[in-house]
């Protein structure tokens, strides 16, 4: 059936409790993406959290360290690049060697860049993430200087042409997200995947390589809008081009340059439509929900807004399904 290869999953932490992780076996969510903190990277400790999520059924389906694929000495370039690399090589060997097949990569040295985290005016109550990019641009260089494009991607094929190799040998994919927010430039460091077409450039320079595709980022695809592409489009090529490694199943409230993060039934798209694109297109890959806006904790704070999104999600999952294997 249309859809039933699609895995609902859910964010766990390597420190995370034993009463977290039945939150999540109580939501319904077979399928995890784990972030190791950074004393939780090496092969002992990696096991130790596979081992307990699988006595609880949890599988592991993707994971990362943010530290690793978030470093500006591989993303720019700078001294110590190397070292960077190799570590990032590194913990993909320890994350094939426990059989996890996708590692995460995000170019994106000053982290996701935020306005303010604020009660949002477009979404029922709950603290959100509120973008200006005319506020971000008012921002100083980061790095001391501007950093072009082609510096970018001279960069990434760098980075691409050392670690390839060792994911072919490890059996592990590397999934690429996009720059959040998606626009050209911001304190002085040019964004690699601000479009579509970006994102096919990438893949050309990886010579089309089958353990280099996406975090397919639906709340930057709808940031933004017309210029990022036509997010039921790229939907269809991607998928069909086994370039989709997972789905972040996100809604915001308007287009650059002013945006709100929002529940998935308060923003500007019609997640529905977005949700049957997938099982349309028979995708096969991991969809979690993403920077969900939290309530106070009185009434469960990120647990109640991570349930109350995950299973909007699933419902919408089961909705479609239902609709597009009768026809």
């Amino acid at each position: 059936m249309l859809g039933d290869k699609i895995k609902v999953q859910s964010k766990v932490v390597s420190d995370y409790t034993d009463e977290q992780l039945l939150f999540i076996k109580q939501m319904g969510v077979k399928y995890v993406y784990v972030i190791f903190k950074d004393e939780h990277t090496d092969y002992d400790s990696v096991m130790r959290t596979k081992e307990r999520l699988d006595k609880l059924g949890l599988t592991i389906t993707d994971a990362g360290n943010v530290h690793l694929y978030k470093s500006d000495k591989i993303h720019l370039g700078l001294p110590g690049r190397d070292e960077a690399i190799e570590a990032y090589n590194d913990f993909n060997r320890i994350l094939g060697k426990a059989g996890i097949p996708v590692v995460y990569m995000t170019w994106e040295p000053n982290q996701v860049l935020t306005t303010k985290f604020a009660v949002s005016t477009c979404t029922r109550g709950g603290v959100g993430r509120l973008v200006d990019i005319e506020e971000l641009k008012t921002h100083p260089y980061s790095h001391g200087r501007l950093f072009t494009k082609e510096e970018i991607w001279e960069n990434f094929k760098y980075f691409l042409d050392r670690t390839l190799p060792v994911c072919e040998e490890a059996n592990v994919k590397i999934a690429l997200h996009p720059n959040d927010p998606p626009v050209a430039c911001l304190k002085g460091i040019s964004n690699l995947i601000t479009s579509a077409e970006d994102y096919k450039h990438a893949f050309e320079l990886s010579g089309n390589s089958p353990y280099l595709g996406m975090k397919m980022c639906i709340g930057c695809w709808l940031e933004g809008g017309d210029e990022f592409g036509n997010v039921l489009e790229d939907i269809k090529y991607f998928v069909e081009n086994k370039k989709v490694f997972v789905v972040h199943f996100r809604n915001v409230s308007a287009t650059i340059p002013y945006f709100e993060e929002t529940l998935l039934e308060d923003g500007y798209m019609d997640m529905y439509e977005v949700m049957k694109q997938f099982v349309r297109c028979d995708y096969d890959g991991a969809i979690h929900v993403d920077h969900v806006p939290v309530w106070g904790e009185s009434i469960g704070g990120e647990n109640s807004a991570w349930a109350y999104s995950t299973g909007y999600m699933k419902a919408l999952l089961n909705c479609a399904k239902a609709e597009l294997n009768r026809q």
